[in-house]
């Protein structure tokens, strides 16, 4: 008979995972709420297709780590859920995780609008037509698991979703039953948004060597760069269970150790990275969150009575 071996981690090995975790999770939400509250708290930027494209990003990564964070603290804790909550939890996390890619390109494609198209940006980036958009990629990145649903709900029995089932989550955890449906969906999006960043990037370059402004076009040029690196970020997650594949056989006794690093690196640390890059860099958006979030101090003067007589 063939034997496996099952690596659990120890009782304090996995209560210092799970409170790292779930701090870096509520550190990084708190920042990106910053960063919402920031976009907010300003009209002007609700009127830039720029920079709801950008708060929708950091909204969805918010929502990402939230489902993220949750997910990961229920493979410790409690390992066996309801079917139906499980799936619930995972289309989330695989919507919100698809967004992220889906919305990077839409950014690029409006800086790529904005230089070398500028006559015509402020009637194509219009924010009634950036919402359509946004709603545009909700509708994409829900294909794939809109899918998974239907097939799920031809094959299984109704009281498979009233079970109780281990909770693995496979877009976020390496494993050889990784979906292969989603696996070729996100080889598609993937493909797809880096060739209109290489594309976007190209067209840029070419535009700031015949730009009368320098300035401008190579401000766009280096924000679409970012995007790139942004991109690559997310693909992390994607080569996760290639390099769990190539790592894990040479170390297979610390595999729990080797999965949570992949795990922070490519899915919880992205998600603070390339927002906050991204908001540091714009003038406008840091100038308004200092504004915002200063404490202005008063201080009051307080002159004796006998002076005023």
């Amino acid at each position: 008979m063939n034997t496996t071996v099952w690596i659990v981690d120890s009782y304090e090995e996995a209560l210092a995972k799970n409170i790292v975790i779930v701090s870096l999770g509520f550190i990084i939400n708190v920042i990106n709420g910053m960063l919402v509250l920031t976009f907010f708290s300003n009209p002007m930027f609700s009127r830039d297709s720029r920079y709801i494209l950008y708060i929708h990003l950091v909204i969805n990564d918010m929502l990402m780590i939230c489902v993220s964070v949750i997910l990961y603290v229920l493979t410790y804790a409690a390992p066996v859920v309801n079917a139906s909550l499980c799936y619930i939890l995972m289309i989330l996390g695989k919507v919100f995780f698809m967004i992220t890619p889906l919305n990077l390109a839409g950014m690029a494609i409006e800086r790529f609008i904005a230089i070398c198209k500028p006559l015509y940006h402020s009637q194509i980036c219009t924010p009634q037509r950036t919402y359509f958009f946004i709603c545009f990629l909700w509708c994409l990145g829900a294909i794939s698991s809109m899918v998974n649903i239907i097939i799920s709900l031809v094959t299984q029995p109704l009281s498979f979703f009233r079970s109780f089932i281990f909770c693995y989550p496979t877009y976020m955890f390496p494993s050889k039953a990784h979906d292969d449906h989603y696996t070729a969906s996100l080889v598609i999006y993937m493909s797809v948004v880096w060739i209109i960043i290489s594309y976007t990037y190209c067209r840029v370059i070419f535009t700031a060597r015949k730009a009368v402004s320098k300035g401008s076009a190579n401000k766009a040029r280096n924000t679409i760069l970012l995007h790139g690196v942004q991109l690559l970020l997310c693909m992390l997650s994607f080569i996760n269970p290639f390099m769990h594949t190539v790592i894990v056989p040479l170390f297979p006794l610390q595999r729990t150790k080797i999965t949570f690093c992949f795990y922070v690196f490519s899915n919880i640390m992205p998600r603070l990275l390339s927002p906050l890059i991204y908001g540091v860099r714009d003038e406008k958006f840091m100038k308004q969150m200092k504004r915002f979030f200063t404490f202005k101090v008063i201080i009051v003067k307080i002159v004796p009575s006998h002076l005023h007589t």
